[in-house]
């Protein structure tokens, strides 16, 4: 179910600076996600399924399925934040908020879009986040494909 946030009067969107500080916090916490995902999967192929040491990390099946778990750890941890309070903790660092254009807390669907076309935004050298430079919203392409804003947080009184 989504949220309505209060006090939508009193945010403005964000600029790159920021999103880039919140990028780099969040990208340290993928990592960290990341690492324990690689572990386990390891775990998981020397132990469960037995393959030699020498073998570990040869063929499409264990190279593609470690892949996979990676990109779905990445999208559930920003799918989570995005859909419950609209911050990750990179985003909660720099006060960024991302909402829907009417001030709602946004969807799955919404998280899937941002997630996947953020990732081509940055496959593309960052030219999809570049573009908040020329937008007059300051929207970069996740946020006008999935119809959503990144918005600065007010400082708490």
């Amino acid at each position: 179910m989504q949220r309505r946030f209060d006090r939508l009067d009193e945010v403005w969107p964000a600029g790159l600076g920021r999103r880039l500080g919140a990028m780099l916090y969040d990208g340290l916490l993928v990592l960290a996600i990341w690492i324990v995902i690689a572990a386990l999967h390891l775990a998981v192929v020397r132990l469960v399924l037995g393959v030699p040491a020498e073998q570990v990390g040869v063929g499409a099946a264990q190279v593609l399925s470690l892949r996979l778990l990676m990109a779905l750890g990445a999208f559930v941890f920003f799918a989570f934040f995005w859909t419950r309070g609209g911050m990750t903790l990179g985003m909660q660092a720099w006060r960024l908020r991302v909402q829907t254009r009417d001030g709602c807390s946004i969807t799955a669907l919404q998280a899937l879009q941002r997630f996947l076309v953020a990732t081509i935004s940055l496959a593309a050298f960052g030219l999809g986040y570049l573009w908040i430079l020329l937008d007059d919203e300051k929207r970069s392409w996740p946020d006008i494909v999935s119809n959503t804003r990144v918005v600065v947080l007010p400082k708490r009184r």
